[in-house]
């Protein structure tokens, strides 16, 4: 853990480059220590079908949603969360000036007794899992 997902309305696609904005989120998060790096899972789903505001087609979101295993202290999750959402903020700063978006983040804790896991990504990374 953790988990990032990208949910982003289908009129941005051409504005931004939604695989950097994995990486670019992927990147900061494995700088943050809270967050073990062999579990980082970043997605980016686009949305074909929403209405904002007042219904007018130009405007666009991007909502990112972080679920993560329980059992961090708030002040971590409030470092960690405000870091990434400012990571977010920048990458979309530029189409965000010339466009009308909304962006959005929210951290989730996840109960581990309810979030059965396995994996062997951890066997393939070396020195660095």
């Amino acid at each position: 853990m953790p988990h990032f997902h990208i949910e982003y309305s289908a009129n941005l696609e051409d504005l931004m480059d939604f695989a950097q904005l994995c990486e670019v989120i992927r990147a900061e998060a494995a700088a943050i220590d809270t967050f073990s790096m062999p579990g980082i899972r970043v997605r980016a789903t686009r949305v074909d079908h929403y209405a904002i505001a007042d219904g007018n087609p130009k405007h666009g979101f991007i909502d990112l949603s972080v679920r993560l295993r329980e059992g961090r202290a708030d002040d971590v999750k409030s470092d960690a969360i405000q870091r990434i959402f400012e990571v977010l903020h920048a990458f979309a700063a530029p189409a965000m000036a010339r466009h009308s978006i909304a962006i959005s983040a929210e951290m989730r804790d996840i109960d581990a007794a309810l979030s059965p896991k396995a994996g062997t990504i951890r066997d393939h990374l070396g020195d660095r899992g």
